[in-house]
């Protein structure tokens, strides 16, 4: 993991309307963006960034890059993805929604292979309070401090990450994984990173019923490898068991993939989830504001 000031970033899709944009708030909040890939727009600027045409172009030019933050249609990313990759960049971010499975998988695979780190796709990205922001999040809603937050969704990792800064509480880092059915990089991993993450004193975990079943494997993780005190929040902890609920293509997979023996109303549902939690005596929050509480309550008891 290697997400600090110096860290050298490349947008890719940087003349897509959301790539424009967020590449500007994010070389505003002082990320440390080189240079954008666009085919077509080589020898341009855009807010001061030199843009290329291929990603191969850049590295002769700014040297090697840490970090690919990618916003090209769906039907483009997975080329884009492994030209990163063949370029040597072993952090990538994807914005981009509606990314085809059998792309996802491929990519996944390649990333596996050559030991790359991918978040998304479908996210907000990653933010280092005051250091680095990379992706969609609204940066004046974070504090630096000393909580990770791992969220699965998007608009809820704002929610929680302000409830915390209201009450003084500032974070480490807050990692929005994605919410489609297939995203690169899962709870565990982020878990074991930021167990070993010497900046991280607590984590947060931000997850939803339905869907799969990160979740409840996250629950069984941290009660066997994790040290560090774990605080989870599951939105739609009160849904009635006979409605499914989750994003969209994460409810479409489930359809799609329904185990013998389980019915759709069963499969991934709240009580399932809020049990393995319980399991493990993981301190769970009904909501935002009771997760501060127990957030608060775990840093002190780590203090004594």
């Amino acid at each position: 993991m290697n997400f600090d000031p110096d860290t050298k970033v490349l947008v890719q899709g940087i003349v897509e309307p959301l790539g424009s944009v967020h590449a500007a708030l994010m070389k505003e909040y002082g990320t440390n963006i080189v240079a954008g890939v666009s085919p077509g727009y080589g020898g341009q600027e855009i807010h001061g960034i030199p843009v290329f045409d291929l990603v191969e172009q850049a590295i002769p030019v700014m040297g090697a890059i840490d970090t690919s933050i990618i916003f090209v249609p769906p039907y483009q990313l997975l080329d884009a993805a492994l030209e990163a990759i063949a370029a040597g960049i072993r952090q990538i971010i994807i914005v981009t929604t509606g990314i085809p499975p059998l792309d996802m998988v491929q990519l996944v695979r390649q990333a596996e292979a050559t030991d790359t780190l991918v978040v998304g796709p479908n996210c907000p990205g990653i933010i280092v309070p005051g250091k680095i922001m990379l992706g969609t999040h609204p940066g004046h809603l974070y504090l630096p401090g000393s909580v990770g937050v791992i969220s699965c969704t998007g608009t809820l990792t704002y929610e929680i990450a302000y409830e915390l800064t209201q009450a003084g509480i500032g974070q480490s880092i807050v990692v929005g994984m994605g919410s489609d059915a297939i995203v690169g990089s899962s709870f565990s991993q982020w878990l074991q990173m930021l167990d070993e993450d010497e900046h991280t004193e607590a984590i947060v975990i931000v997850g939803e019923t339905g869907g799969n079943g990160a979740e409840e494997n996250a629950a069984h993780y941290i009660a066997e490898a994790i040290d560090k005190p774990a605080i989870a929040y599951l939105a739609g902890q009160h849904t009635p068991q006979e409605k499914r609920r989750g994003h969209a293509a994460t409810l479409i997979a489930s359809k799609l993939s329904v185990k013998e023996g389980l019915t759709e109303t069963d499969d991934w549902g709240a009580e399932r989830k809020i049990q393995a939690f319980k399991q493990h005596k993981i301190p769970l929050a009904d909501r935002p504001s009771t997760l501060v509480k127990l957030v608060k309550k775990a840093l002190s008891a780590k203090k004594k």
